[in-house]
């Protein structure tokens, strides 16, 4: 007998239930709320603590946003980073942690004390500023993708999948002439697809997030990403605050324009999980056994 078909085991499902239905909640009505206060009127907004759901829509905030000339051109800047650096990262992170999964590569565990030891220690926010400029990457694409090609984090675990994988498939297309780079594209990522997806999931949404280092590294507004034009665009509706003539001329509040510019950072990223959902739920803990 399961243990579902039992009266014990009834409850356990009816909680477990419960209990996910609940952080289902506790997740999904703040986003819910920020969405709802984007379309909510400037009234609504300031007579109400909390909306779930708008009475008086009204689309001003999104309209000050893409009213904005540079708001297409950045959103373009930052799909290119996006897409570019994720691929950049899951290359750069494959070459490196095939190698390292093999036991018999020599200087392996100097190698990886290494990178643990950036886990732990890094030279910090000047030191960095003045690499970055000594290698002539600053206003440059290059300094949001090249510094951080590479998670340690993500590395380690990639290398523990590939050390999963049986030895005897590499084992049998070396036997018929492919050589490392051939195993690697050829047999072992192609294997490796829900780790692969989890992976640049989670680099896709850095790169989509990136703020602090093109505001340290670009000075040209036309190469800005997306979050450092919303970041000028909350600080103009903030600053309708400071000048009550600015202020009377605007037909939305400051706090609907902050919901609306973190509905259109969060939204297109969000939009690309569900795509890669099945690969992500079975590889998000694959690797993370094995040491």
């Amino acid at each position: 007998m399961k243990h579902h078909d039992t009266f014990a085991g009834r409850i356990f499902d009816y909680l477990n239930y419960a209990v996910l239905s609940l952080f289902a909640l506790a997740t999904t009505v703040p986003f819910v709320h920020i969405v709802a206060t984007s379309l909510a009127s400037e009234r609504e907004v300031l007579t109400k603590d909390f909306i779930l759901f708008p009475t008086e829509f009204s689309l001003n905030a999104y309209r000050i946003i893409f009213a904005n000339d540079r708001m297409v051109h950045s959103l373009l800047v930052t799909v290119f980073i996006t897409v570019v650096g994720t691929l950049i990262n899951i290359v750069a992170t494959s070459i490196m942690a095939y190698p390292l999964s093999r036991k018999d590569l020599i200087g392996r565990k100097p190698l990886m004390m290494m990178l643990l030891f950036t886990m732990l220690f890094g030279g910090g926010m000047i030191p960095t500023f003045l690499l970055i400029k000594a290698l002539g990457l600053l206003n440059s694409f290059w300094s949001l993708l090249l510094p951080g090609a590479i998670s340690v984090f993500n590395l380690i675990i990639l290398k523990n999948f590939f050390q999963q994988m049986p030895d005897g498939l590499e084992e049998s297309a070396k036997m018929d002439g492919a050589n490392d780079l051939v195993i690697l594209f050829r047999l072992v990522l192609p294997l490796s697809l829900p780790a692969i997806a989890t992976f640049s999931l989670f680099y896709a949404v850095g790169h989509w997030n990136t703020f602090m280092s093109a505001v340290l590294y670009i000075n040209d507004a036309a190469k800005w990403p997306i979050q450092v034009l919303l970041r000028n665009i909350v600080m103009l509706s903030q600053g309708w605050l400071d000048n009550p003539e600015a202020a009377a001329e605007q037909t939305t509040s400051p706090e609907t324009v902050k919901m609306a510019v973190i509905t259109v950072a969060t939204l297109p990223i969000l939009c690309v999980y569900p795509f890669l959902q099945k690969h992500f739920a079975k590889g998000v803990m694959l690797g993370s056994v094995k040491g």
